[in-house]
């Protein structure tokens, strides 16, 4: 039965790999780890700092293709690369332009949720959410205030003169960074590489997600980008940060669907379809009063 108060939200789930079943314990600790832009973003951080200090966006995606393209810099660091040297944005960039960047850019629904049932919500489990990012710190900081602890994220951090410009780099969490943050909060949390899950979205991402599987972790793409998605243990699409919770219930909690059912509608949100197949279709009804909204997951 399906009640007209709640608006729709649609998911659907792919598998890539069988589904990982762990047994109940008492009590198993897991660290969780999120890129930023376009994973927890609907847009770049980059776009949006340069629309706000009157760089087109044409400009900025030219510049930044052509580093990648160039290999000039690691994948991710293309907009730290260009704060540091390019003229243009070295200019115009202060630092209270980044925290401005944070309020601006669009999140996806539901983080807030999100880190509180990972934290808590899950019986048997503590799901430990960090947000690693080559994403100026800054920005990560302003957008997730009150939603994810400032020591749990980490970005692209930088060196400011007393007028606020950025004068140096002290760390880039891109590429094969974000491998040595992930590697270093594992060592001090004492969890197994077993019990890491990494989602991500992009190239940047590739290598941060070949660490984990090849250690027996999960990883979950939110992108269908071909080098991450055929990476990715699971694939998600989605506009709400929720979504992640499918395949981490299924694949790592070792659910059955009816009770994954449940969980979804005992945090406010009912399944109202999910059909069994290679391609997996669900449809989410939030008891929150928003509007009818779309999510896909792979």
């Amino acid at each position: 039965m399906i009640h007209s108060f709640y608006p729709i939200l649609n998911l659907f789930l792919t598998d890539t790999e069988s589904n990982r079943v762990m047994n109940d314990n008492p009590l198993k600790y897991y660290l969780f780890a999120s890129d930023f832009d376009q994973t927890l973003t609907f847009n770049d951080s980059g776009y949006v700092l340069a629309e706000l200090v009157g760089i087109s966006t044409s400009e900025f995606e030219r510049k930044s293709k052509g580093m990648a393209k160039l290999n000039l810099v690691q994948q991710g660091a293309e907009l730290a690369y260009l704060l540091l040297h390019d003229p243009e944005f070295q200019s115009k960039v202060r630092k209270e332009h980044l925290y401005e960047v944070g309020k601006r850019i669009r999140l996806k629904e539901n983080i807030s949720l999100l880190y509180e049932i990972l934290n808590t919500g899950i019986d048997g489990y503590h799901f430990d959410f960090y947000v690693l990012s080559a994403a100026p710190v800054e920005v990560i900081h302003s957008a997730l205030a009150g939603a994810v602890p400032y020591d749990h994220i980490f970005g692209t951090e930088f060196l400011y003169t007393d007028a606020g410009q950025i004068a140096s780099i002290t760390r880039a969490t891109a590429g094969y960074g974000k491998v040595a943050v992930l590697d270093e909060l594992q060592s001090q949390q004492q969890i197994g590489p077993d019990h890491v899950i990494y989602v991500g979205d992009g190239s940047s991402d590739v290598h941060v997600m070949l660490h984990v599987n090849i250690r027996d972790g999960f990883t979950i793409a939110v992108s269908e980008a071909k080098h991450v998605s055929q990476v990715a243990k699971r694939t998600v699409l989605s506009s709400s940060a929720l979504s992640v919770l499918a395949p981490i219930l299924e694949d790592v909690v070792g659910w059955e669907r009816p009770r994954i059912r449940e969980f979804f509608e005992a945090h406010g949100m009912l399944i109202q379809e999910w059909e069994r197949g290679r391609t997996d279709w669900l449809t989410l009804r939030p008891a929150a009063g928003s509007l009818p909204e779309k999510v896909g997951v792979d």
